[in-house]
């Protein structure tokens, strides 16, 4: 009985139909995003041999949520948001079709493959900047008020649960059918998250405004700004990946000079943080109360940074997909509560742009990341590389629990108030 509880509470969000279909079409379409990222990361570096072009594709993959997430956000705030949010999706399943095509025809080689391959990360991150804040800002219409932070932890338990689907797919497809399989079922997989969104009920549609887009993008700064909390939180949200998802990006430079191994172990690895990943979605989505969560997100972080350091420093592999399993949890479990946080606090009319900017925080730390360490890979080597990021995320957040811990946002329980 009481496990059915615990059970119900977890999972309390699936009770509303909209969510569900979009969990289901999201989860589909995200596992196919991850068996093409598989491919497509292993065979960018093993063509090249060199972790800059790594680190080049995944920066350009996120350059453009970079330029364009603020323009998605207002206009999220005025436009039909599952109409944005398909647009995005043929835009993104256009281009893995379009790879694979090109991959089984043999149409281009070597560098010059490469440099579509660049432009093509680039066109999909173009769809992904408006669809990104078309989706935060619809995912609260699917639920309840008192079902949000937990339709987010289900959200991001979704998104992990594909990065463990989407490598041992990727993986199996990769070495029995080639490339080809692994960039046809990416764009497969959006199918689901379409029909999905043709399914669904959307509850609040934006009014119209002939407010100037640089007006209402001036808005939703504001608010940020002057909104206790929402300011560091956006800042963290940066600096989380900015310094924390470098583990996962430079996989492929780990499994090739420190194990010495093949794309098996590259699996094994992307599956070891996917599954801690989704163990930090399941912790928060039995959590209900927002009380304390800031200074939990903090902890979070503080526990990526000593397992990124540890992970960085080992050369046993089973040591290894433990730490990388923490790292995984710990991670998700931050930007979780991060996000639940962010979410309650903004309103519908205001949402998509702030989203926008949060988002943007979150993501342009990803292909910074990437890119500087792709530069400094070379000169210092991946363990001392990754070694300082997570050096530089203990410091970030040991400052957050110290000198910030007065922001009423990252206190602990105990002084939060009632």
């Amino acid at each position: 009985m009481v496990a059915s509880s615990f059970l119900r509470r977890i999972f309390r969000a699936f009770r509303h139909r909209d969510f569900r279909l979009m969990w289901i079409g999201a989860c589909v379409s995200t596992t196919g995003t991850f068996i093409q990222q598989f491919a497509q990361s292993w065979l960018v570096y093993d063509l090249t041999k060199n972790p800059f072009y790594l680190g080049l594709d995944l920066f350009l993959g996120q350059l453009p949520i970079m330029l364009f997430s603020l323009f998605g956000g207002v206009l999220a705030d005025r436009m039909d948001r599952r109409k944005m949010l398909l647009y995005s999706q043929y835009i993104q399943m256009t281009c893995a079709f379009t790879l694979a095509g090109l991959f089984v025809t043999h149409t281009l080689k070597g560098m010059a493959f490469i440099a579509v391959i660049l432009a093509l990360s680039f066109i999909v991150g173009c769809g992904q900047s408006f669809g990104g804040p078309a989706y935060s800002a619809l995912l609260p219409a699917l639920v309840k008020g008192e079902d949000l932070a937990n339709a987010i932890a289900m959200n991001s338990i979704q998104f992990n649960l594909a990065r463990v689907l989407g490598p041992a797919l990727g993986g199996l497809a990769y070495t029995v059918l080639g490339a080809t399989w692994c960039f046809t079922l990416n764009g497969v997989s959006y199918i689901a998250v379409i029909l999905s969104l043709f399914m669904i009920q959307v509850k609040f549609v934006p009014p119209t405004s002939r407010e100037s887009i640089l007006k209402s993008m001036g808005e939703g700064i504001r608010f940020i700004r002057h909104r206790e909390g929402l300011g560091p939180l956006v800042v963290l949200a940066f600096f989380t990946t900015l310094l924390g998802f470098s583990i996962t990006g430079f996989l492929p430079v780990i499994v090739q000079t420190i194990f010495h191994k093949g794309p098996e172990t590259y699996q094994v690895l992307l599956v070891s943080s996917g599954a801690g990943s989704i163990t930090g979605g399941l912790i928060v989505a039995a959590m209900e109360r927002l009380k304390g969560q800031g200074h939990v997100a903090l902890l979070a972080l503080l526990a990526l940074g000593a397992a990124t350091v540890g992970f960085a420093l080992s050369h046993w592999l089973p040591l290894s997909c433990v730490l990388i399993f923490v790292a995984g949890a710990a991670i998700m479990a931050s930007a979780s509560l991060m996000l639940s946080l962010v979410q309650v606090i903004v309103s519908d009319q205001m949402r998509g742009r702030v989203m926008s900017v949060y988002n943007l925080a979150f993501r342009a730390g990803i292909p910074l990341g990437s890119l500087a360490l792709g530069k400094l890979i070379p000169l210092v080597g991946i363990s001392w590389a990754l070694a300082g990021s997570g050096g530089i995320l203990i410091g970030l957040s040991l400052y957050f629990l110290t000198v910030m811990r007065k922001i009423p946002t990252f206190q602990p329980v105990a002084r939060a108030g009632d």
